[in-house]
């Protein structure tokens, strides 16, 4: 997927668009990706709670949407997380 430079002009905090970026990187043909808070943390180098901040300002701007998903055990896992590029970036 190409990332439009147009990601850069929504006035987001580095921290979200270092996310967004990695999300792009990770999503399959659908736009789809679903890895955990603890994974994308250590994999950029940042606190789980600057990922949250990250995610939630990407979810405020309207590039993503998190659905929450559960275990058959009931339990819960990772979101998935759709990206909206085409509607805003």
């Amino acid at each position: 997927m190409i990332l439009s430079r147009r990601i850069y002009d929504l006035d987001l905090p580095h921290r979200a668009v270092t996310v967004f970026v990695y999300l792009c990187d990770r999503a399959n043909k659908k736009r789809e990706c679903w890895p955990s808070t603890v994974t994308i943390s250590k994999d950029l180098g940042l606190s789980r709670r600057t990922i949250f901040r990250a995610l939630n300002d990407l979810e405020k701007a309207g590039l993503i949407k998190r659905i929450p998903r559960r275990r058959k055990t009931g339990g819960w896992t990772s979101s998935l997380i759709r990206l909206e590029v085409d509607k805003n970036v």
